[in-house]
């Protein structure tokens, strides 16, 4: 199973960060784009609310019986990081 999530927060200086997580139960591609760039950063690490953002959202799915084994999957994936 493959999801991609998404969202967009503010940063300092009313720059836009946007992050897309395509998710399965095996590995995660995070990618990160901000307001003021004109190409998608495939590099960077995500940081920990990034972490924290992604499982709120797919908690919020897995009460809604989508998928609640990915939850724990994220969570392991997670904490081998180091976050």
């Amino acid at each position: 199973m493959h999801n991609l999530i998404s969202w967009t927060e503010k940063q300092e200086g009313g720059l836009k960060r946007e992050v897309r997580v395509h998710v399965s139960h095996r590995k995660l591609k995070w990618q990160f784009k901000r307001s003021d760039a004109e190409a998608w950063d495939y590099g960077s690490a995500p940081l920990a609310s990034d972490w924290e953002q992604l499982l709120d959202i797919l908690q919020r799915r897995a009460g809604r019986g989508r998928a609640p084994d990915l939850v724990d999957a994220v969570k392991r994936m997670r904490d081998k990081a180091g976050m």
